[in-house]
C-alpha cells in the first residue's frame, strides 16, 4: 500500500488554516508562494493579508507605483521578488488580458517565476499533475525514502523530484503537494521531528533505521563572509539625506542612509565613511557622533553596520553619483520611503529620539 492515501486522509483533517487556502485563485496562490520563498509562514501571514487588502486583484497590483509595492513588501526581504511580481503583473494585464497562464512553460516566462513556483501555482491553482518540491517536501521525501545523496546536490534534487512525481496521485496534485508541505512544517521538522505523531511513519525508511535526524543529507557549509559597513545620517535644515539604491542589485529600489563597505586601506570607520560619501555623493562630511551598531545576515554574507550622525561641509551640495536618486526627508516623512531592515532600524531610532533636537 502507498503512503499517499494515508497522507491525504491526514491532510483532510489536519490541514493548516491559511488565508490563501480559502481561495485557491491563481493570483492569491502566486502571491503566497512568492512570499513564502525562504520565509516562515508566521512571518508571511500579516504581509499576505495587508497585500490582499491593498492589491486585491492583479489589475490593482499592475497599476500600483513600484515604490508603494516595495513599501508593502518592506521587511520580507529578497526585494527582487516584489519587483518581479510587479513586472509580471504588468505583463499579464497588458499582454494576457489579466489571466495568469496555467502551464509550466508560460508561468516560467513571467519575471521571478522559476520551476518550483511554477509547479506550485500550476498544481494548486490549476490542478496540473506536477510535483512541487520545496524545502519541506524535500525533507519529507529524503526521510521517507532514506535518500543518501545530499538533498541540495544535483543528483539529490533529481532523485527527490523523481520520487515526488512517481507517487503523485492523478488529479490530486495540489492536495498532495500541500499535504507534503504541511507534514514537513508541522511534524517532519528539520530538528526533533515528531515521528510518533507522523501518519506515515510506518512507511518511513529512515525512521525504521533510526537515522531520521541524519536526513536529509546536507552539503558542507560554505564560510559566510562578514563585512564591516558604515552609514551616514546627514542632517540639514530639519531633514536627513536618503539615497535610492540602483534598481538592479541587492535591495534594488530601496532607500538607504548612504555609506559603504570598509576596505583594507581605510584607517578606521570614520575614514571609511568619509571616503564612501565622497565617492557616492561627491561631498565632504563632518562626523559628529556614532549612532548605533547594527548586525544583519543576508543570504550569502553578514554585515556589521556602524551609523554616524554627520553634517555636510560648507557649501557642499550632494550629487547622486552611485544611486538612482537622493532625497531630503523630514523625520515624519521617513516612513514613506521603503527601506531594508537595517536602514529602517536607523530611521525608527531617529523618529523615536529626534536626535535630541539636533535636527
Amino acid at each position: 500500500m502507498s503512503f499517499v492515501p494515508v497522507l491525504l486522509a491526514w491532510f483532510e483533517v489536519n490541514a493548516r488554516d491559511l488565508p490563501w487556502r480559502s481561495d485557491h485563485s491563481p493570483y492569491r496562490t502566486w502571491i503566497s508562494e512568492v512570499m513564502l520563498q525562504q520565509t516562515q509562514v508566521d512571518t508571511v501571514l500579516p504581509y499576505f493579508r495587508n497585500w490582499m487588502t491593498r492589491f486585491p486583484t492583479i489589475e490593482s497590483l499592475a497599476a500600483a507605483d513600484e515604490q508603494e509595492v516595495l513599501t508593502m513588501w518592506e521587511g520580507l526581504g529578497y526585494y527582487s521578488r516584489a519587483r518581479n511580481l510587479h513586472r509580471a503583473a504588468k505583463s499579464v494585464v497588458a499582454e494576457m488580458n489579466g489571466q495568469i497562464p496555467d502551464t509550466l512553460e508560460a508561468l516560467q516566462d513571467l519575471p521571478g517565476i522559476g520551476p518550483y513556483t511554477a509547479a506550485a501555482i500550476a498544481s494548486i491553482a490549476f490542478n496540473v499533475d506536477v510535483p512541487s518540491v520545496d524545502g519541506n517536501v524535500r525533507r519529507v521525501l529524503a526521510r521517507l525514502f532514506d535518500v543518501k545523496e545530499p538533498a541540495r546536490s544535483t543528483e539529490g534534487e533529481k532523485i527527490l523530484k523523481s520520487l515526488a512525481q512517481a507517487h503523485l496521485p492523478t488529479g490530486k496534485a495540489g492536495m498532495y503537494n500541500e499535504a507534503l508541505m504541511d507534514l514537513g512544517a508541522t511534524i517532519c521538522m528539520p530538528k526533533g521531528p515528531h515521528c510518533e505523531q507522523c501518519p506515515i511513519a510506518a512507511y518511513c525508511l529512515s525512521f525504521q533505521q533510526g537515522v531520521q535526524e541524519q536526513r536529509p543529507v546536507k552539503l558542507p557549509r560554505k564560510k559566510v563572509p562578514h563585512l564591516t559597513v558604515t552609514a551616514a545620517v546627514i542632517q540639514q535644515d530639519g531633514r536627513v539625506l536618503l539615497a535610492q539604491r540602483p534598481a538592479h542589485g541587492l535591495l534594488g529600489g530601496l532607500w538607504e542612509f548612504p555609506g559603504g563597505t570598509m576596505e583594507e586601506a581605510d584607517e578606521d570607520l570614520e575614514r571609511c565613511l568619509q571616503r564612501e560619501i565622497a565617492e557616492e555623493l561627491g561631498v565632504a562630511v563632518h562626523i559628529d557622533a556614532p549612532f548605533g551598531r547594527y548586525q544583519h545576515a543576508y543570504t550569502h554574507f553578514k554585515i556589521t553596520l556602524h551609523a554616524f550622525l554627520c553634517q555636510l561641509g560648507p557649501n557642499e551640495i550632494p550629487q547622486s553619483l552611485a544611486h538612482d536618486g537622493i532625497a531630503w526627508a523630514s523625520l515624519a516623512e521617513l516612513s514613506a520611503y521603503p527601506m531594508g531592515k537595517v536602514d529602517r532600524l536607523i530611521a525608527n531610532r531617529l523618529v523615536k529620539e529626534g536626535l535630541d533636537g539636533r535636527l
